[in-house]
């Protein structure tokens, strides 16, 4: 049997690794051990914060309705409790861009759910 040898392949596995790591600083963009290490790190790096990007988010509505609820003389929790005794169902990003855009439309809400 003829003997195999994988120089293409493995040539094509350290470019692809090498190309991805491109703009990596020092060694990391140049020598594939610290590509391939910064790479897996990266990758892990992008999922936590993938994750933890849609708990920023909550935060930054939650803060948006806290704001314009004090606008309209109530707080948050006392707002998003008489939203939940009335059977209100707008979602925090909706309420946080009804509160943003449309300050007269989320003042209604409050006197609606509050009243």
């Amino acid at each position: 049997m003829a003997r195999v040898k994988g120089g293409v392949h493995a040539l094509k596995k350290r470019k692809k690794v090498l190309a991805a790591a491109k703009g990596f600083r020092h060694g990391r963009s140049k020598k594939e051990r610290l590509a391939r290490e910064t790479l897996l790190h990266a990758g892990r790096n992008a999922m936590r914060d993938r994750r933890k990007k849609k708990s920023n988010f909550r935060g930054l509505w939650n803060i948006k309705i806290g704001v314009a609820a004090k606008e309209n003389n109530t707080s948050y929790s006392k707002l998003m409790g008489a939203l939940k005794k009335k059977g209100i169902t707008l979602n925090r990003k909706a309420l946080s861009e009804i509160a943003a855009t449309h300050p007269q439309v989320f003042a209604r809400i409050v006197t609606e759910a509050t009243a």
